[in-house]
């Protein structure tokens, strides 16, 4: 394999594996957890943009209103899917997460023939129905809406069609994103210390290296990503990125011992068969594509 393909799935094997280093934080509030995330995430994304020369990308002066107004909006889709994942994960939701990014790719579909019209091919919208039948086959399996998925799932679908218009690249991007939030966490930090429940001043020094490294866990594997995606065609990408939810739903079921009923399997394998279609109509058409050129 070559180097590209070793970057996404090293990214995506991180990603699967952050509900495990978010439990390790399950006593930090969720809100607070993620204002330090943001904080160390931006710091790290500013090291690397600086060491690779990027980093007069980062100044305002260089970005028109309507920039700055994506990336406002992206950072809040972000910024919401992080906190709902982070506290739906100490919460003892794993697998309904994973459900949330095995659905994603589908709902981004969707999304692009709401918002831009584009159209969808037979086999496609078959991946899609199936899709919305495993989702009411969950609905009756939890005897509710699963709402986490469905959020999670919605504000990343979201913020991948608000980068769309994005003017930057991902890295940068991310870096300008949690620079918009830098200030609101600035202020969430500092009001937990001066009430006493921050964990800068009053947790382990365990609990501090962990937040620190809650950093590294952001930057590491979307460095890694930007590589690869710059490495190895997007097809193939899109492939490999199952591999953070389904290692998101071995931990929920085999580490964490969420329940997962025979039930909520029907519900999921639909989803599964959906994503199976989707990926491989996906593949057929790109070499259909390659052929007729």
């Amino acid at each position: 394999m070559n180097k590209g393909v070793w970057h996404a799935l090293i990214a995506y094997a991180l990603w699967g594996l952050l509900p495990v280093y978010w439990k390790w934080l399950h006593g930090v509030p969720a809100l607070q957890l993620i204002a330090h995330r943001v904080v160390w995430s931006f710091l790290g994304l500013a090291l690397v943009l600086w060491l690779s020369g990027q980093i007069s990308e980062l100044r305002p002066s260089g970005l028109s209103r309507r920039a700055i107004r994506t990336y406002l909006v992206s950072a809040l889709l972000i910024g919401a899917n992080w906190l709902l994942y982070v506290w739906a994960v100490n919460a003892g939701f794993i697998v309904e997460t994973s459900l949330g990014y095995f659905i994603n790719p589908l709902l981004s579909v969707s999304l692009g023939v709401l918002v831009f019209r584009e159209r969808l091919r037979r086999l496609q919208w078959v991946a899609v129905g199936i899709a919305v039948a495993g989702v009411f086959q969950l609905t009756f399996a939890y005897g509710r809406l699963p709402w986490i998925a469905l959020a999670l799932a919605g504000t990343f679908a979201a913020y991948g069609l608000v980068k769309k218009t994005a003017p930057l690249g991902p890295l940068v991007g991310l870096a300008i994103e949690t620079g918009l939030l830098l200030i609101p966490s600035v202020i969430v930090l500092g009001w937990s210390e001066a009430r006493g429940g921050g964990s800068l001043a009053h947790g382990s020094p365990t609990t501090l290296a962990l937040l620190v490294g809650a950093g590294v866990v952001t930057t590491v594997p979307f460095v890694l990503f930007s590589s690869a995606a710059q490495r190895i065609p997007l097809s193939l990408i899109g492939l490999l990125q199952y591999t953070a939810p389904t290692l998101q739903f071995l931990i929920g079921v085999f580490l964490f011992r969420e329940p997962f009923t025979r039930l909520q399997f029907y519900g999921f394998a639909l989803v599964w068969i959906a994503l199976a279609i989707f990926a491989i109509e996906g593949v057929a058409a790109r070499r259909s594509n390659q052929s007729a050129r």
